[in-house]
């Protein structure tokens, strides 16, 4: 099979890849999960006027001049609402948050009056709506303050319980599948015997499918045999998992035997091999309604792959409006040499001038295998194929990783 262009292999990904189905959660669950759909207040807020200050209600003509004398009949607290209304010549003493009763239209603070037993002097004139919110300055009844696709935060949590929702309807969570492979790898604490190396990549990856909202389920690591690795698909298959994510044994080895396992278990393969680098080995395909993508084994393509398809297709499931990665404008930090056939993702450090300008620095080792330099990045370089040689500030694309 020939490359695939990354363009194509991320369309091929989210080709029917549909929200999952609304759940209604309690608002302390809710926070990063995925509005299903439209929500509306169900309350007007606030739904009298209130006053924004502790000071005096009064009618703004009788307060209009310094040295006006109003007397003050009683008192209003927040939740204790006034049971009469302000006549000509009066005030009552209110608290922030309480209902401004009827017939007053303006709130003088109390550093603006001076008291003298049942009545007060007015020190600086009011006006007409001062330190008074009105009705629905907020929100009103009806009005759509959180919208489908969006991914709920701290903020929306609050606005939710303000517009009177004790829960809300998310997209359930996608599940997610983490199958290794290799002979080659031990967990870490072990002591690696010869030709062993620690197993890296599950950490990431679930740390950066979680991240992005969806459950995991780690499936270990399969010994390099058709029978280990189909027993591992089978285990993901009998979970109901949405997805599926293999890592390792999808290169063209005797010993990689991802591809021959999906196959052998009725996975319809959709392509294996993507013109990227790092990420040559990439697979999808679908086991009835499991996605299934095999990343590669090096830790460095495992994580940009994943990164890549992997983490827009959560998104896809999970009900965001926002799926795609966003890229941005840098400044390249040192020069490049022309670019082959394949797209690149070049690791790079991230700098912001004393001018305001974002420097993208590529490092200058690029093996897959190696993670330090991946630890230290802030971005990938995006560049495109056949990408001509660019020197040190030439403009160049890049795509940040996640904080």
């Amino acid at each position: 099979m020939a490359l695939i262009p990354v363009a194509d292999a991320l369309a091929a990904i989210l080709d029917g890849a549909v929200p999952l189905p609304e759940q209604m959660v309690a608002l302390d669950a809710a926070f990063h999960r995925v509005l299903a759909r439209d929500v509306a207040a169900l309350r007007t807020q606030p739904p009298q006027a209130m006053s924004a200050m502790d000071g005096y209600a009064v009618r703004a003509a009788d307060a209009a001049s310094v040295d006006a004398r109003l007397k003050v009949i009683g008192e209003v607290a927040a939740g204790r609402p006034f049971d009469r209304p302000i006549g000509p010549g009066e005030a009552a003493r209110i608290f922030t948050g309480g209902v401004v009763p009827d017939g007053a239209d303006s709130v003088v603070i109390q550093e603006d009056t001076v008291v003298d037993g049942a009545n007060i002097t007015i020190t600086e004139a009011a006006r007409k709506g001062q330190n008074v919110r009105v009705a629905g300055v907020d929100f009103r009844k009806g009005d759509v303050l959180l919208e489908a696709g969006s991914r709920l935060t701290d903020r929306d949590l609050s606005l939710a319980a303000s517009m009177n929702h004790p829960e809300l309807p998310v997209c359930k969570r996608p599940r997610v599948a983490l199958l290794a492979t290799g002979d080659e790898l031990v967990m870490p604490g072990s002591d690696p015997g010869p030709g062993q190396i620690i197993y890296s990549n599950g950490y990431a990856l679930r740390a950066l499918v979680r991240a992005e909202g969806a459950d995991t389920i780690d499936l270990g690591i399969a010994a390099d045999t058709v029978e280990a690795t189909t027993a591992g698909i089978r285990r993901a298959r009998d979970a109901g998992v949405d997805m599926l994510v293999t890592t390792g044994g999808a290169s063209v080895g005797d010993h990689d035997l991802v591809k021959q396992s999906l196959e052998a278990e009725g996975v319809e393969m959709t392509f294996w091999k993507i013109a990227m680098r790092p990420g040559k080995p990439m697979m999808h395909g679908r086991l009835g309604g499991m996605r299934v993508l095999g990343v590669p084994g090096n830790p460095v393509s495992s994580y940009v792959c994943a990164l890549l398809f992997v983490v827009p297709l959560v998104r896809a499931l999970s009900g965001r409006s926002a799926i795609r990665h966003v890229r941005e404008r840098a400044l390249l930090g040192r020069e490049l040499p022309a670019n082959d056939s394949r797209e690149d993702y070049l690791r790079a450090r991230l700098q912001t001038r004393a001018d305001g300008a974002l420097v993208a620095t590529p490092i200058t080792q690029q093996d897959s295998s190696l993670l330090g330099h991946l630890a230290l990045s802030g971005a990938l370089v995006v560049r495109p194929p056949f990408a001509p040689a660019a020197s040190a500030g030439a403009p160049c694309e890049i795509l940040r990783l996640p904080e």
